[in-house]
């Protein structure tokens, strides 16, 4: 009781989480109440049981579950957060509570699931229990389909996704468990009251019985759609709305009854066939054979493949263009009859895919209306009101206008009837007046032709037009016509709207069609025939009839007009859909004799109409109906319709029929051997395609109808056959089988797999386990089954067909690891493979992911070259690859280089196919991972394969309206664009218009170019403001991209389809750019003369421009410029201001030039600006101008800022959008910018501002930030602490610098270290306290070097074994040494080091970055983490130190290695090293002193090791970066990196031959554009300067003259200071030499009395000497002589100039020649790195004087500027001055600009400030002479 009573007490929320069950119930309890009773569905209190309402559901105690199911019902309902717990908690329904005994515990987890589907989280619940049908409980099985089946009969289909429940739908059918297929079963009737019969061709093939069963239950459902019953709290208005609906009758139910019906397109739910693959391997080949009948079997066969109802999208140019040309030019007309349908049966099965395809084969068909045979006019109508119905009447328009003047009446006829019958199909915005037009005009004509069919075609066209768009609309294209024939037309007009719908609605309307009275229901009967056979009558006209008259047609006085009427829908709306609607119908209804009846009228039926067209699938699942039935006469009359089947299918229909019972199928066949010999009768009735479809389903196309050659059908029995799933038969036993050690069994279980393919013959993808077994034996030691194994999967190629995709990944890919095989059988076995997989599945599934790119990575020379071999043969035939090919181009470019010369070989030929489909730029871009050398070859390759690259096959672009076809290839050069999409897109529309130009005959060419003289662009009212309402409506795509992408490329054709001249539309699409150029000198022409249509098409024509602004081409480039200068300046002149949808489309686009390298493209790019402010607000330009200035281009950012300056200065603050002072913050935020130009563009308009607005910029601009800290990839070494007390600098202290000094900016400073001028001036103390100083150890210097031992771990046993290839196991374990675990890092580390120290170190060739770059990741890990780290024992970061330290040295000792690194790589290892050296926290810590001496000799090693030309880079970049980017410690890490360039520069006599000096000067020069001499001159320490004239001296003097040839890496030769002080340095040198040479003659042997200028001359050779690296020892040596010789010489006129640097060194050499003279050993170096006067190290024990240690102490203290005494000049040296922040610059720069007009104002005679670009230069003058005067007042104050 006790541990109850605790329980008692605690909240709510806890006692549902208590272990104890009794608790969990009362906290169970009190939450459904507590839940029942908070009114505010958004408290707070619902988020205390956001993580708890999983564990409600799945609670372990039954008891306790069952009232947390209650409870959380109640959160779900009420709670208004509860949708966040959707997943988890119906995932927990599935697995916990679906399979408990308890009903009510299912029946609350349904309700759950319903609830949360009612509260919008339909689409996870859904996910949730499909995810539960695969689990192998079959309780929990059962339960997803109860729910689903619930929500769908609540919810509806429109809430419940009936896609993927309708895909599982089979295999639950398939289920051992009975229950499982029982709530199938039910599943699958309650969603065909929702579908009908869209739901039986994706159940075709499941059991017979299964089937059967389900056909007699949909019969039983009554005929009207389901409704939804249970709304979302997002429908609760459609709940009202149908309950006030409900309350005023039925009347308006039917719509939603139709819009119900249509919610799932049938065709969606069908899986599409794959046809490429199965035509016959000679099909084209017989399609060109003389003898007809050969051409005839090629044809039937595309017939039988193109009648499934969906087809897979692939490349079906060529087969349209075989059947095109069978159409056009074949002599037999059966056969055009048959290329007909199946054009028309492919355009069916891919609807708007073969949209593409249109403009081929439209004036094919139109001019073959020549032909007058029925079967033929029948056939080419179905082909082109199909092809119709996959583009739009524009597109053709051209097509049909082309043959409305051919001379044959039969095509003017049957062209007018096409026009009349896609009239019927369009709408008022879908058939523009601008295309009903043209289209009048030849109807016009029409009317007046000599023969009556003719006119009477026309005019049925014009009545339909105006039936469609309005007679007003049309009336305005007949003024030519006489009024007798207008009134014709009009009464064409009322025949062709009669409202047969309406009719039909009045007929069926009570009683309808179950009329009592039979004379009154024979008129009803013969009325519903007339309707159909003249008026416009659809399929949905024919839903309303077809119930009752299949109800009458058994009937005795009424059943022969049930029968013509019956007859009659299938003229209207074709035979197969007609039958299948009458036989669904008939089986629905319980009367035998309607059914035999059916089944009579559809036998006469079919041989009436003949068979083409018939779903045959769906015929014989009724056929096996109605033989179960047990009225005889429906098994007679099923006996006769098989019978007439058998007449057009043949014998091979006996098979679907084997499984019925021997009576009845004795009777089958006496049947067919009554029709045995028999021919099928031609058919006498034919589809007439009337009426425009209302019902057709969001583009649906109707099932093409038959006719046509009677016995023509040959249906391939074959397709029609069941697939064999095999799963069950592969078993576990043949699977161990197959895997057994023994070669024998294990060949005995493969041959038991190709028996069991051999026998099933056809079967479905399901193999079971079978794939990984194969697998397996795909790299099986016996060669001889490995090449059984492929020999089982060429099998399964043929026996499972498109179904092989599926398998490509876990079983195609092992088989290129196959290629690899060393036996040449075995890899043609593999290839032989390879070819009949891919026959089957297409390219795709290969190209996509990262498979093949790791295969290539296999450095296996036999693999490489047969899979690259491979490529090259298939890429070609490809017309787009997927995106993952790129991942395959590292690896090309690795076998380009191959040792194997097969590999190369085979690379170079996979070369252009790889770049047919990336393009040249990608590929070129992906060189830029490459070493130099590398590069440089690979690049050339490039150009070669660039100028080879194969033409992709004809892709045919969408018609954007014209006979545009796609025959014509690509041209072999590719376009020149930097955007592939344009290129593709302009290729592929000028092979199209190259197309259609071939296919008119020359005189036609001529007449084209004399239509060029015409306008090129017509005015269409409105059709800019179409355009406007179609983009806001986003009914297109709106023009706003990175790049252009096809879509929008196409999309502008068809919009300029309608409004440029055709010949300009191809001009300005073309590939070549001179094309361009030509169209953009056509429309300048023309600019004045059709101003007004400019105007009219102005949107397109900026459009049009935008993508040339991504092409490459300066010429295109310059032309579109000079064209919009004229543009703009007509516009301005015909007083037009662009719209924002203009404007937005063109401005962001064109602001991206302004950043272009090129200054005269800048120039136009701003005129073109000033320009836009005439004709667009500049107030809405600037917002686009402040978007450029957040681009990554700094040229961009700078001229848009100065653009922004102009505009403030033309027009005012109020130009400042949306607000001035957000406007001006981001402004200034640019004054921090890294680039000069950038600045100087920012504060240039801020000045602007001031002019304007004056003081109050300060007040707009608020608080400069400082400049943005360096990006990631930039180093930012970590610096010590100045002092022991002080706390670690801020982020922002770090980050805070000045980008145009490199110093701190004293905002971001802490206030210790800040020199705060106005603090100073008004702090009269004149008391200046100094932080403590560091306190140095000096006793390291003394200690000698030695390299600590490191600790290595044990080796892992496994590193040899760990992968079979050696490079992925350097891979692992360089990848463990980044890792963030110590031990794993040091064991890897240990497994590197045993590499390096074994014989085996030149594996490690390839992996020096990679290990260098891992290596400095943990480095900087220790040192950002470890360090910092109190848990961490710091003898393990000490031995991890160790190992890294050890390793390198190894590594850096081999030169094959250390040459590998690359400049980027050392140039961060040598920041990485130099900062560890100067971490103090290091000298802390026991053994620490030892690291930094290893580390000393580690970057000996690498200066001395690494590749000279990289080593020298890297230092001189990273000196760079440490004066630009300096932080606390920097002064430290400059002067080590200065001392390391000494060091390189005394290398430099032994290899200056291996040093690439053309990069080495790239590097110098870029450090001085960084940082000019003046501004080298304005740094505290003249170091570096010095040290980069140093290195220039000595390379003009190792090199000579020569050195001036090898600056050809710089770009502007002129503009670099470089050129110009090598020229200096190697003129000085020359007569320095000429000097020294002499001096070194005439000695220092002179008489004691020489004159002053002798001296002078002496000591200043000697200070030369001393100067230059050779000669700085023998220098030193003889000055030490010559003071010896001249003790009272004066040296001080010669170091006065010097740097306190210099001086100090010149003193200490003196110093150390004096002690090794009198016999005392040298001193070690100041520093850990040795200096460029080659000092060495010695020993701590020899004896050193007191004096060197003071002198060392002495330049510690100059360089921490604390020398001298006074208190004036001591407070800058430890505060320094404060530098020009981002504010100082701008106060500054205002302080002059005020300044400058007070002097104005009393002078009255200066000049007022330069408006436009012309702006000021950088204020960093005025700003220092400001600094020094207000220090200048300090000190006086001081004083």
């Amino acid at each position: 009781m006790g541990d109850d009573s605790e329980w008692m007490k605690l909240p709510v929320d806890q006692k549902c989480e208590h272990k104890v069950w009794k608790a969990r119930l009362s906290g169970y309890e009190e939450a459904l109440k507590l839940f029942q009773m908070i009114p505010d569905e958004k408290s707070p209190e619902w988020g205390k049981y956001l993580g708890l309402i999983k564990k409600f559901v799945t609670d372990s105690n039954a008891v306790a579950q069952l009232k947390g199911l209650e409870a959380a019902l109640a959160f779900v309902e009420n709670a208004h957060v509860a949708g966040k717990t959707t997943g988890e908690v119906v995932s927990g329904v599935v697995t916990k509570v679906f399979n408990q005994p308890k009903a009510r515990a299912k029946e609350l987890g349904a309700e759950i699931c319903l609830m949360y589907i009612e509260i919008e989280k339909a689409e996870v619940v859904q996910d949730e229990l499909l995810k539960g049908l695969d689990n192998k409980n079959p309780k929990i099985v059962v339960a997803c389909l109860e729910t689903l089946r619930k929500a769908l009969s609540e919810f509806g289909s429109k809430v419940v996704t009936l896609k993927p429940v309708v895909k599982i739908l089979p295999k639950q059918f398939e289920s051992r468990e009975k229950a499982v297929r029982e709530e199938a079963k039910l599943l699958a009737v309650e969603i065909f009251k929702w579908i009908r019969d869209s739901l039986r061709p994706p159940l075709q093939n499941i059991n017979s019985v299964q089937l059967k069963e389900l056909e007699e239950e949909w019969v039983k459902l009554p005929p009207s759609p389901p409704r939804q019953s249970r709304f979302l709290r997002s429908q609760q208005g459609l709940k009202a709305k149908l309950q006030q609906q409900q309350a005023q009758g039925q009347d308006q139910s039917n719509d939603e009854e139709e819009e119900a019906a249509a919610a799932v397109d049938p065709y969606e739910l069908m899986e599409a066939a794959e046809i490429l693959s199965k035509l016959p391997k000679d099909f084209y080949e017989k399609i060109e054979a003389k003898k007809w009948q050969e051409r005839k079997e090629a044809l039937e066969a595309v017939e039988t493949l193109t009648k499934n109802p969906k087809l897979e999208n692939g490349d079906y140019g060529d087969l349209v263009r075989a059947l095109k040309k069978v159409v056009g030019k074949d002599t037999n007309v059966m056969l055009v009859s048959l290329a007909a349908k199946c054009l028309a049966a492919l355009a069916a099965g891919l609807r708007k895919k073969f949209g593409t395809y249109a403009g081929q084969v439209a004036p094919t068909i139109l001019e073959k209306f020549k032909e007058k045979k029925p079967q033929v006019v029948q056939a080419l109508q179905e082909a082109m009101d199909a092809i119709f119905l996959t583009t739009t009447l524009q597109n053709l328009s051209e097509d049909v206008l082309a043959v409305m003047d051919n001379k044959n009446p039969s095509i003017k006829q049957q062209a007018s009837l096409f026009l009349a019958r896609s009239f019927r199909l369009c709408t008022q915005a879908t058939l523009p007046k601008s295309v009903l037009k043209p289209l009048c005009a030849a109807l016009i004509k029409q009317v007046n032709d000599s023969a009556p069919e003719v006119r009477d075609a026309a005019f049925e066209a014009l009545g339909t037009a105006m039936k469609v768009v309005g007679e007003k609309a049309v009336n305005p294209f007949l003024a030519d016509l006489d009024k007798l024939k207008l009134d014709k037309a009009v009464e064409t007009m009322d025949r062709a709207a009669m409202p047969c719908q309406a009719l039909v609605r009045m007929l069926t309307k009570k009683p309808g069609l179950k009329e009592t009275n039979f004379q009154v229901m024979q008129i009803k009967l013969h009325v519903v025939a007339l309707v159909a056979q003249r008026g416009n009558f659809s399929r949905t006209s024919a839903l309303l009839a077809l119930d009752g008259l299949v109800d009458k047609v058994g009937d005795v006085k009424c059943g022969g007009n049930a029968k013509e009427a019956l007859t009659a829908i299938g003229q209207a709306c074709s035979l197969p859909w007609t039958a299948e609607q009458v036989v669904s119908t008939a089986f629905a209804q319980k009367n035998p004799k309607n059914q035999a009846e059916a089944l009579n009228w559809l036998s006469t039926a079919i041989k009436e109409f003949g068979f083409s067209g018939i779903n045959v699938k769906a015929f014989i699942s009724n056929v096996k109906t109605a033989l179960g039935a047990t009225n005889p006469a429906i098994r007679t009359a099923a006996v006769t319709l098989l019978g007439v089947m058998f007449l057009y299918m043949g014998a091979p229909l006996r098979v679907f029929f084997e499984d019925e019972k021997p009576a009845l199928l004795s009777q089958i066949d006496a049947e067919f051997e009554k029709m045995t010999g028999q021919s099928p009768p031609a058919p006498i009735r034919f589809t007439k395609r009337a009426a425009a479809e209302e019902d057709a389903e969001d583009g649906e196309e109707p099932d093409e109808d038959g006719g046509g050659g009677g016995g023509g059908g040959g249906q391939d029995i074959m397709d029609l056959l069941p697939r064999t799933d095999i799963s069950d038969k592969i078993s576990s036993d043949l699977v161990s089988k197959i895997s057994d050690k023994n070669w024998k069994i294990r060949k005995e279980g493969l041959d038991e797999v190709a028996a069991i393919i051999s026998e099933a013959k056809f079967i479905t993808p399901s193999i079971g386990e079978l794939s990984l077994a194969l697998k397996g034996r795909l790299g099986d030691s016996n060669k001889i089954l490995v090449q059984q194994t492929l020999s089982i999967l060429q099998q399964l190629s043929t026996s499972m067909g498109p179904g092989l995709k599926q398998h490509v990944k876990a079983l195609g890919i092992p088989v290129i690891t196959v290629l690899g095989d060393s036996k040449p059988n075995v890899r043609a076995a593999a290839l032989a493979t390879l070819q009949m997989w891919v026959e089957q599945t297409g390219m795709k599934e290969w190209l996509e992911g990262e498979d093949l790119s790791e295969e290539m990575k296999r450095e296996n020379p036999f693999l490489r070259q047969e899979l690259l071999g491979w490529l090259a043969e298939k890429l070609p035939t490809l017309r787009a690859a997927p995106a993952d090919l790129a991942l395959c181009v590292p690896q090309l470019y690795a076998c380009l280089e191959d040792r194997n010369g097969d590999v190369r070989k085979k690379a170079q030929d996979a070369l252009p196919t790889f770049m047919m489909h990336l393009g040249y730029d990608k590929m070129n871009k992906a060189t830029g991972k490459l070493k130099p050398a590398s590069k440089d070859q690979v690049v050339a390759m490039l150009e070669k394969a660039r100028a080879v690259m194969p033409a992709k096959p004809a892709a045919p672009a969408k018609p954007s309206g014209g006979r545009e076809t796609s025959r014509a290839r690509r041209p072999e050069t590719p376009p020149e664009t930097a955007a592939l999409t344009i290129s593709s897109s302009s290729s592929s529309s000028s092979s199209s218009s190259q197309g259609a130009a071939a296919k008119k005959p020359a005189a036609k060419g001529q007449k084209e170019d004399e239509d060029k003289s015409g306008p090129i662009f017509t005015l269409v009212p409105n059709a800019k403001e179409q355009r406007i309402k179609e983009e806001k409506q986003l009914k297109i795509l709106k023009w706003n991209f990175i790049t252009p992408r096809d879509e929008y490329v196409e999309q502008l054709k068809t919009q300029m389809s309608s409004c440029f001249a055709k010949w300009l539309q191809d001009e300005l699409f073309h590939f070549d750019f001179q094309r361009h150029v030509k169209a953009i000198g056509v429309m300048m022409e023309r600019l004045e003369s059709e101003s007004e249509a400019t105007i009219g098409c102005l949107d397109l024509i900026l459009k049009w421009f935008t993508l040339r602004f991504f092409d490459t081409n300066t010429t295109v480039l310059m032309k579109v410029l000079e064209y919009l200068k004229l543009l703009f300046a007509m516009l301005n002149r015909e007083n037009y201001h662009l719209t924002e949808y203009e404007a937005s489309s063109f401005v962001p686009y064109l602001i991206l030039k302004v950043g272009e390298s090129k200054d005269v493209v800048r120039k136009d790019v701003r005129a073109i600006l000033a320009m836009l402010c005439k004709v667009y607000p500049a107030s809405k330009v600037f917002p686009f101008l402040m978007e450029g200035t957040k681009s990554k281009n700094s040229k961009q950012r700078a001229e848009c800022l100065e653009e922004l300056g102009c505009l403030i200065e033309g027009y005012g603050m109020n130009v400042c959008q949306p607000m001035p002072a957000k406007s001006l913050k981001e402004i200034a935020v640019h004054i921090g910018d890294r680039d000069t130009s950038v600045r100087n563009a920012a504060l240039n308009t801020v000045v602007a501002v001031y002019n304007v607005c004056g003081d109050q910029v300060y007040k707009l601009i608020g608080n400069v930030r400082p400049p943005p800290p360096p990006s990631r990839g930039e180093s930012r070494p970590a610096g010590r602490r100045l002092t022991p007390a002080a706390a670690p600098p801020s982020p922002a202290a770090a980050e805070g610098t000045n980008a145009q000094h490199g110093e701190p900016a004293h905002p971001s400073i802490p206030k210790e270290f800040q020199l705060d001028l106005d603090m100073i001036e008004m702090d009269q103390s004149g008391v200046c306290e100094l932080p403590d100083l560091v306190q140095h150890k000096l006793d390291e210097l003394l200690e000698p070097i030695t390299i600590p031992e490191p600790k290595m771990r044990s080796v892992s046993p496994h590193f040899d074994d760990l992968h079979n290839n050696t490079a992925s196991t350097i891979n692992f374990v360089i990848s463990q040494v980044a890792s963030g675990d110590i031990n794993t890092s040091i064991q890897a580390l240990a497994q590197i080091d045993e590499v390096l120290r074994q014989d085996k170190a030149e594996v490690m060739s390839g992996h020096i970055d990679q290990f260098l770059i891992a290596t400095l990741m943990q480095l900087r890990l220790i040192y950002s983490t470890h360090m910092a780290d109190e848990r961490l024992d710091k003898k393990d970061i000490i031995t991890l130190y160790s190992c890294i330290i050890g390793n390198m040295l190894s590594l850096f000792s081999m030169d094959s290695l250390a040459k590998e690194a690359s400049m980027g790589v050392l140039k961060d290892l040598m920041h990485g090293v130099i900062m560890l050296m100067l971490d103090g926290r290091i000298e802390d810590i026991e053994d620490g002193q030892q690291v930094i001496r290893s580390v000393n000799l580690l970057v000996i090693r690498v200066l001395e090791n690494s590749d000279q030309t990289n080593v020298i880079s890297a230092l001189l970049v990273l000196l760079q970066d440490s004066l630009v980017t300096p932080v606390p410690g920097s002064p430290m890490l400059t002067e080590l990196v200065m001392k390391c360039l000494w060091r390189m520069i005394r290398y430099l006599p032994e290899n200056i031959n291996t040093i690439n000096l053309d990069r080495v000067l790239l590097d110098v020069h870029n450090f001085m554009k960084v940082f000019p001499k003046e501004k080298l001159k304005q740094l505290k320490s003249d170091v570096p300067h010095r040290t980069l004239k140093t290195l220039l001296h000595t390379l003009c003097r190792l090199t000579g003259a020569k050195i001036l040839d090898h600056l050809s890496m710089i770009e502007n030769r002129n503009e670099s200071e470089l050129e110009a002080h090598l020229r200096r340095s190697f003129k000085h040198s020359h007569l320095s030499g000429v000097k020294s040479e002499h001096g070194n003659d005439r000695g220092l042997r002179t008489d004691d009395r020489m004159s002053k200028a002798k001296v002078s001359d002496i000591l200043s050779e000697i200070f030369k000497k001393i100067g230059s690296k050779e000669n700085t020892k023998e220098g030193l040596t003889e000055l030490y002589e010559y003071k010896q010789k001249y003790s009272d010489v004066d040296l001080e006129p010669f170091l006065k100039n010097t740097s306190q640097f210099f001086q100090s060194y010149v003193e200490r050499g003196l110093r150390i020649i004096e002690s090794e003279r009198e016999g005392k050993p040298r001193i070690q170096s100041s520093s850990v790195i040795p200096q460029h006067t080659g000092s060495d190290s010695v020993s701590s024990n020899e004896e050193v004087n007191l004096a060197v240690y003071y002198e060392k102490l002495k330049v510690l203290r100059q360089r921490q500027g604390m020398e001298n005494t006074t208190r004036v000049s001591l407070r800058p040296a430890l505060c320094p001055p404060p530098v020009a922040s981002s504010t100082d610059m701008l106060h500054s720069k205002l302080s002059q600009l005020k300044e400058s007009r007070e002097l104005y104002q009393q002078e009255h005679s200066a000049p007022s400030p330069t408006h436009g670009h012309a702006r000021s230069a950088s204020p960093a003058a005025a700003n220092l002479d400001d600094l020094k005067k207000r220090l200048e007042r300090i000190k006086s104050k001081r004083q």
